[in-house]
C-alpha cells in the first residue's frame, strides 16, 4: 500500500471519528425540541454533550487539514465546487458555538430560549447538508480536465443527495437519542428510549435505501461487507434499546454510522471525487495527492500527536461519565452556574 492510499484511509477514518460524535451532538441539539419539556430538561439534555461537543468538532478540523495537506486538487475542487453547502455548515457551526457558550450568560427567559432555538437548528441543517455533501462526492460531480467543478448549486440537490441529507439527519437524530437516553435518569430517559426506538425505524427504511441504491451504483465487495454490517448494527441497536441495555445500544448506533461511512469511502476508492463527465477526469487518490515528501512528513507526525489526541479526549469522557437529570439543575441555581454540572 502507498502513502496516498494511506492517507486515504486516514483521511476516512478522521471523518468517521467526526460523524460517530458529532452525530450523536447534532442529535442532542435536534431533540431539545421534540425531546424535553421545558427549560429543566433542555438544560439535561445540552449539559450531557457540555463538557465534550467541542472536542468533538476538532475532528472535524482535522480532516479538512488532512485533506488539504494530502490531497489538495481534492481540497480545493471540493471546496469551491460545494463552497455554498459548506459555508453554510461553518456558520450553523460557528453560531452553534456561540450559542453553547452565551446561553447561560444571562438569566433572561427569553434570551435562553433564543439561544436553544439557534442549537436546534444549527444542528440540523449541517446533519442534513453532510449527508447532502457526501452522497454528491460518492456520486460523482461535474468535473472538468483541469479539476474544477462546472455544475450549479442546484446540481447538488438530486434525488440521490437529498435522500443522503434525510438519512444522516435520521441517523444522527437516533444516535442522540440512544445518548440521551445513556447519560439521563429519570422520565427523559425514558422517553429518550422510547423516541430512539421510532427514530430508529425510520432511520432503518432510509438507510437501506440509499445504501443499497450506493452499492448498486458505485458498490463493490468490500462496501457490501459495511452495508451489512451497518444494518445489522442498527439491529442490535434498537434490539438492545428495547431490552434497556443502553450502553450496548449506544455502541451499536456509534457502529452504524461507522460502518455507513465506511462503506461511502469503500464505495469511492481509488477515487475521491468522481468526475460525471468523463471517467478520465475524476480525482483519484494518485492524481490528487501531495508529493511523498509531504506524506512522510505528515505520516511521522500523525503518528506522534494521534495517539495523545485520542487519549485526551477518551480521558475527557471518562471524567464526564455519570448520569445527570433534572434533580441535578435545582430551581434556584444560576443558569451559569448549572450548566457546568
Amino acid at each position: 500500500m502507498q502513502l496516498h492510499d494511506v492517507w486515504f484511509v486516514l483521511i476516512a477514518v478522521l471523518w468517521i471519528g467526526y460523524f460517530f460524535l458529532e452525530g450523536f451532538d447534532f442529535g442532542i441539539g435536534i431533540l431539545t425540541k421534540p425531546l424535553a419539556r421545558g427549560t429543566a430538561e433542555r438544560r439535561v439534555l445540552i449539559n450531557t454533550i457540555g463538557p465534550v461537543w467541542d472536542g468533538n468538532e476538532v475532528w472535524l478540523l482535522t480532516a479538512g487539514g488532512a485533506t488539504f495537506a494530502a490531497f489538495p486538487d481534492w481540497y480545493a475542487t471540493l471546496f469551491s465546487g460545494f463552497y455554498i453547502p459548506l459555508l453554510l455548515i461553518l456558520v450553523c457551526l460557528i453560531v452553534r458555538g456561540v450559542a453553547f457558550e452565551y446561553r447561560a450568560k444571562r438569566p433572561d427567559p427569553r434570551w435562553q430560549r433564543n439561544w436553544e432555538e439557534a442549537i436546534f437548528w444549527t444542528s440540523l441543517i449541517p446533519a442534513f447538508l453532510w449527508g447532502v455533501a457526501f452522497a454528491n462526492i460518492v456520486r460523482g460531480v461535474d468535473i472538468d480536465a483541469q479539476k474544477n467543478y462546472v455544475g450549479g448549486f442546484w446540481d447538488l440537490l438530486n434525488p440521490y443527495a437529498l435522500l443522503g441529507g434525510l438519512v444522516t439527519l435520521s441517523l444522527f437524530t437516533f444516535h442522540g437519542a440512544v445518548f440521551a437516553a445513556l447519560k439521563t435518569v429519570g422520565d427523559i430517559r425514558e422517553r429518550s428510549r422510547a423516541m430512539a426506538l421510532r427514530l430508529g425505524l425510520v432511520t432503518a427504511v432510509l438507510a437501506a435505501v440509499f445504501l443499497v441504491w450506493t452499492q448498486a451504483d458505485n458498490g463493490n465487495g468490500r462496501s457490501l461487507v459495511a452495508l451489512v454490517l451497518a444494518v445489522l448494527a442498527l439491529a442490535g441497536s434498537l434490539a438492545a434499546t428495547r431490552l434497556g441495555r443502553e450502553g450496548w445500544a449506544f455502541v451499536l448506533s456509534g457502529a452504524t454510522v461507522v460502518a455507513a461511512v465506511a462503506m461511502l469511502f469503500l464505495a469511492l476508492f481509488p477515487d475521491v471525487m468522481p468526475s460525471t463527465l468523463n471517467d478520465g477526469w475524476s480525482l483519484t487518490v494518485s492524481n490528487a495527492a501531495s508529493s511523498p515528501y509531504t506524506l512522510k512528513l505528515m505520516t511521522v507526525v500523525a503518528a506522534v500527536f494521534t495517539p495523545l489526541v485520542l487519549l485526551y479526549q477518551g480521558w475527557t469522557y471518562w471524567v464526564f461519565r455519570r448520569r445527570i437529570g433534572v434533580h441535578h439543575i435545582p430551581g434556584h441555581a444560576p443558569a451559569a452556574a448549572a450548566d457546568q454540572g
